[in-house]
């Protein structure tokens, strides 16, 4: 019949339709699985986690931006273009944890009571033989020289022995921190130049409890006037992260 004929010649027109021409048909169309319940919540937590990392990085960089920038511009910058003069400590050596000292009432406390001021430190037995006055004199002379800075740094003896401290010295240590300390442990943190005693140098300390600088031995004005240039930079690189006076303190 013709309509059969018709019906046919249709269906077999259609079958021979390429495939891209049938995918445009109104009626072609895929289904897609839709993911599960549990899926979809792991999904959301995998993107949460993430999320909270990122964040708890980004305090952290913004936390340690100015101390980063400060060790930058001291380090790598070197501003004035000058080199310095004291020998930086790489890698710096840190505070050795849980370390005790006696104060000179026979007062046992911890070395970490020491952190939060930058620090600068000689260490030699009580009889202070040279070069160790003349160490303890640049001391309190560098600290002074930096004017309204000098309430951030502490100048510090360490007494490696158990002796008295000549009571000729005494009226001059009125604004030092003297400690004794034991010299194994005082070997741990700070230690001379190849050739040169513990007590022939000035050691500098930063507010975080790391030997960071050593200055030369037996220093002349010239050498002592490098290394207040050295102290004033490291005062002014450090500023905007450090302040006078421990965080246990109250501020005067």
């Amino acid at each position: 019949m013709s309509g059969s004929n018709s019906s046919d010649a249709s269906f077999a027109h259609a079958a021979s339709r390429p495939p891209e021409t049938q995918a445009d048909s109104p009626l072609a169309f895929t289904v897609h699985s839709m993911p599960s319940t549990g899926e979809a919540m792991a999904q959301a937590e995998a993107r949460q986690t993430r999320s909270g990392r990122w964040k708890m990085l980004s305090v952290l960089l913004v936390c340690a931006a100015p101390v980063i920038a400060s060790y930058f511009t001291y380090y790598v910058v070197r501003p004035e273009g000058r080199r310095n003069f004291g020998e930086l400590i790489q890698p710096q050596q840190v505070m050795p944890p849980q370390a005790m000292v006696t104060l000179l009432d026979g007062k046992k406390e911890p070395l970490e009571q020491l952190k939060g001021q930058w620090l600068l430190v000689s260490a030699a037995p009580a009889a202070c033989a040279a070069p160790c006055p003349d160490n303890l004199y640049l001391q309190r002379q560098l600290r002074e020289g930096l004017g309204k800075e000098k309430e951030r740094m502490d100048w510090v003896w360490l007494v490696t022995d158990d002796a008295a401290i000549p009571a000729n010295m005494q009226s001059g240590l009125q604004q030092a921190t003297v400690l004794r300390a034991d010299p194994a442990l005082v070997a741990q943190w700070i230690r001379p130049a190849a050739g040169q005693a513990l007590a022939d140098h000035i050691y500098v300390i930063d507010p975080m409890g790391n030997w960071m600088m050593r200055f030369p031995a037996h220093m002349d004005r010239k050498g002592a006037s490098r290394a207040k240039r050295d102290l004033e930079r490291l005062m002014r690189a450090s500023s905007s992260w450090d302040q006078a006076g421990r965080a246990t303190e109250a501020k005067p």
